[in-house]
């Protein structure tokens, strides 16, 4: 980069670092208020971790836990009616969200969804509901990313690193983990093990800012206290090979439960406002069996560590847990998978510890960092997280052990799977992002120019774009066809920019759509977000078969080809220009 850009950036990561960190202090606040208002009235206190100033004790009231169910309902409600009504986007867990709008919508977040999230979040967490707030500080952090983009009208490359930065800066705060919340923020883009290496300075800077800031109000004490103990025998290593094999089946199952628990709210014939009522009630009625499945269980994992917790009590927990983070999450509740995570893991490890004798404390952490790992894809991320918020690096060779088994096990086990990872909004690897569609398009032509390829008999004779003019679509893998429409001056879309057209499809269809070059006079423009489309731009676009009615009222599919043709069906790509061409 350049350097004067270069030294925005890095201004950019401290202002936002500082940002980040006062972020997560409001939403903690939030979170401390919804709980003190549902559990309050509920007369139920979860155990606490003391490093936030928490008491590892449970404690029921008079009514013992008849009213839990009433307030993880309540709380159901008013997080769904909050969030359906304003900012549909903002259910679920927020760093899918933010994802999909790194790869889809060049980085862009609607600015009412940052205090909604935050708002939703703590009433759903605060009334019990079984959720962490790594998802919510995720995308209300990135959200504040976005803002900052915004408000400088910065180019869209800049705003998807400003989004990362944003994120990095938030969980750094509320984790305490500078350099895991950097590697998770770049990691958590790609379902393979690929980065956003680019970014890693930025976000780095702005997860260190911001823990050093958070760090100020609340200290630097790792979030869970492991006692003191010794690096691991050679001997203990098989253990953790044989967790590491356990908890891949399990990081294995947790996609699946927890989407295929979506898709069935989805099918049931009510507004969506409604649903995470349901969830909620679902909820409380199994807590009062296992009052431990509430909230994100920090508290009950500490109790795991220092091994006061009973050996049947965690071997239901490893699935009950699963169950109540779906309850909560997939019904269309506000909050993230990283805590419900972590607890399972949690409990796994604890699970195997009382069987064999093993320390309670090193496999409980192991276990943490093993099943997220697998389960969300983020094997570096995840282990540099625990690691720092547990503070057992003597534990990192044996974490790392167990997270590589579980990350191949999962990806084994789910490769024929719907489901494969918590985070849907995921692609495989960068060449597979939009985000960077415009850089391979352009070193594509860069290699068709400047060096003799010589193309199959078959390929020399067709010209792409002539038969796309015809207005005949052209089928590619997976049920998806390209086809070149032309823009009117009439469509809702004129002089609007790219990222609109994802604005405007149906939410099932918004992520199958990709507008893959704009073709206007003789050049081929890359179509980031922010680049405006104007009447007469002839726009290639590539969808699934379903897609084509509905994007036919903003597009005219059957009189594509250019008025000017001569010289702009030339058969070629004469020229490829971003945004700055608009």
């Amino acid at each position: 980069m350049p350097g004067r850009r270069q030294h925005q950036l890095i201004l950019d990561a401290a202002m936002l670092g500082v940002v980040g960190a006062l972020a997560a202090q409001v939403f903690m606040l939030l979170l401390h208020w919804a709980q003190a208002i549902f559990l309050g009235f509920a007369q139920y206190s979860p155990p606490g971790l003391p490093e936030e100033g928490g008491v590892l004790k449970e404690v029921i009231g008079p009514h013992w836990l008849w009213l839990i169910p009433v307030i993880t309902t309540v709380g159901g409600l008013i997080s769904g009616v909050l969030v359906y009504s304003i900012a549909p986007e903002a259910e679920g867990h927020g760093t899918d969200t933010a994802v999909k709008a790194y790869h889809f919508a060049g980085g862009f977040i609607r600015a009412r969804v940052t205090p909604l999230k935050a708002v939703a979040s703590a009433i759903t967490i605060g009334s019990g509901g079984s959720a962490g707030r790594e998802g919510p500080t995720a995308l209300f952090s990135a959200g504040i990313g976005s803002i900052y983009a915004t408000v400088f009208h910065r180019p869209e490359e800049e705003r998807r690193l400003l989004v990362l930065m944003g994120m990095a800066a938030g969980l750094a705060a509320i984790f305490r983990s500078p350099v895991g919340t950097a590697f998770f923020a770049i990691e958590v883009l790609y379902s393979t093990m690929e980065f956003e290496a680019y970014a890693l300075l930025y976000v780095l800077l702005a997860s260190i800012v911001a823990y050093t800031i958070n760090g100020l109000f609340v200290g630097f004490d790792p979030l869970f206290t492991v006692p003191a103990m010794g690096m691991p025998a050679a001997s203990d290593y098989l253990w953790y090979i044989l967790l590491g094999l356990i908890g891949g089946v399990v990081a294995a199952m947790l996609p699946s439960i927890f989407y295929y628990m979506r898709d069935a709210f989805h099918a049931i014939p009510i507004p969506p406002h409604i649903k995470p009522a349901i969830g909620g009630l679902l909820l409380g009625l199994m807590a009062l069996w296992l009052p431990q499945v509430l909230g994100g269980g920090y508290g009950w994992i500490q109790l795991a560590i220092n091994g006061n917790m009973a050996l049947t009590t965690m071997a239901v927990l490893v699935i009950a847990k699963m169950i109540a983070m779906s309850l909560t999450v997939s019904s269309g509740g506000s909050g993230g998978v990283f805590a419900p995570g972590l607890f399972v893991g949690a409990m796994l490890g604890g699970v195997m510890a009382s069987i064999f004798h093993l320390s309670s404390a090193a496999f409980v952490v192991v276990g943490m960092a093993a099943v997220f790992a697998g389960a969300a894809r983020v094997p570096m991320a995840t282990l540099l997280m625990v690691t720092e918020m547990t503070g057992g690096y003597h534990l990192l060779v044996a974490a790392a052990l167990a997270v590589s088994i579980s990350y191949i096990i999962e990806v084994l086990l789910t490769s024929k799977l719907k489901y494969k990872s918590l985070y849907e909004g995921q692609v495989p690897g960068r060449e597979d992002s939009p985000a960077h569609h415009g850089d391979y398009l352009k070193a594509a032509i860069h290699i068709l120019r400047n060096h003799n390829i010589t193309l199959s008999p078959e390929d020399e004779h067709m010209d792409l774009e002539r038969l796309l003019d015809t207005g005949m679509p052209v089928d590619l893998s997976d049920n998806m066809q390209l086809r070149l429409g032309r823009l009117g001056s009439k469509s809702p879309l004129a002089n609007q920019p790219v990222r609109a057209l994802v604005e405007l499809l149906p939410e099932d269809l918004a992520n199958e759509v990709r507008v893959a070059a704009i073709v206007r006079g003789k050049h081929t423009l890359v179509p980031y977000g922010d680049l405006i489309m104007k009447p007469a731009d002839r726009v290639m676009i590539i969808a699934p078969m379903r897609a084509w009615k509905i994007l036919s009222n903003y597009f005219d599919f059957n009189h594509a080809s250019a008025t000017d043709s001569e010289e702009t069906r030339s058969g070629e790509f004469t020229d490829v220009e971003s945004d700055s061409s608009a």
